[in-house]
């Protein structure tokens, strides 16, 4: 009877000790959890205690890559021009990227707004900070820059296998443009975003990576600015050998065609002026990569435009 009672009480007390140390294993893994932390494209750190469930983008990239990343369905709502893909179409708005309605957006209970470097309005961004909501800010200069925006918003949201899948996508297509382009004759480029003032991109632009991946070159790439303001003077001197234009719409502007006033420009010459639609070139997300293909097709072009003009020049001063 003793050994039975014995038995007994030795397996209660093994089988208390296991619960104890099987729920020491648990408060100590509580313990120890670590918040989610990436590094943004302003070289902040963004850190998040529990994956993101309820994010407000500030611009209509960030939208864009949000979903493309695989956490769309954690978008609660995003700034006008938002309109890819079609779901994001849907959400609610919160203003323009540049005139942001703080009150509106606090009043979605962000756990992440991840916003525009250099687009949004900083004093407003700061104060949404300031409130203790992490915010992520983006600012693709480089075509890497894409992949790993599309890997940290992935990572934030909890979803970090979706966001390495799309990256691994896209950079394999950006290689594969790569290694049919980049290594094709330069050509010197004009990229004009407007014309009144007349703008352009300079070399920390992500337009200007997209250039060396086709072989062009950006005639205003020593210029540090996004997008600075430069004169007719200098374009002249410059003299591209191709212009590319984007303009606001679908629709090839007006102001692209208007160089031909200055016949002596080279891509004037050659007829090398090129339109681009600017919702496929001017927004840093994998559908960048459309417009590069557009644009590294019309490069390809323009460099037999070139030939056949110094061929025709040849010819004339044979004569």
């Amino acid at each position: 009877m003793r050994s039975c009672t014995y038995a007994w009480v030795r397996f209660h007390l093994l089988w208390a000790g296991a619960l104890f140390f099987c729920l020491l294993g648990v408060v100590g893994t509580r313990a120890v959890a670590q918040p989610i932390q990436v590094i943004d494209d302003t070289g902040q750190s963004v850190a998040v205690a529990t994956p993101a469930q309820r994010i407000v983008s500030l611009a209509p990239h960030v939208t864009e890559n949000l979903f493309a990343a695989g956490v769309g369905d954690r978008v609660v709502a995003a700034v006008d021009y938002s309109d890819t893909p079609p779901d994001a179409a849907q959400l609610p708005r919160v203003g323009g990227y540049s005139r942001l309605d703080l009150e509106r957006i606090l009043a979605f209970q962000p756990d992440l707004v991840v916003a525009w470097a250099s687009g949004n309005p900083a004093d407003v961004v700061t104060r949404i900070e300031a409130l203790g909501i992490p915010v992520y800010r983006s600012q693709p200069n480089r075509l890497d820059d894409i992949a790993k925006t599309l890997r940290n918003l992935a990572r934030l949201a909890g979803n970090p296998d979706a966001g390495e899948e799309a990256a691994r996508a896209f950079l394999r297509r950006r290689d594969a443009l790569a290694a049919r382009f980049a290594g094709r004759a330069p050509v010197r480029v004009f990229y004009q975003i407007w014309d009144r003032p007349l703008r352009t991109i300079g070399g920390q632009q992500i337009l200007t990576d997209v250039m060396r991946l086709c072989g062009g070159v950006n005639v205003f790439g020593a210029l540090d600015a996004l997008a600075p303001t430069v004169s007719v003077e200098a374009v002249l001197a410059a003299d591209p050998e191709v212009i590319v234009a984007s303009g606001m719409g679908e629709e090839r502007p007006d102001w692209l065609d208007a160089w031909r006033a200055w016949p002596q420009l080279t891509a004037v010459r050659a007829d090398n002026l090129v339109f681009i639609p600017p919702a496929l070139l001017q927004r840093p997300t994998p559908r960048l990569l459309d417009g590069a293909e557009q644009l590294c097709t019309a490069l390809e072009a323009a460099r037999s435009h070139l030939a056949a003009l110094r061929h025709e020049a040849a010819s004339e001063g044979m004569k």
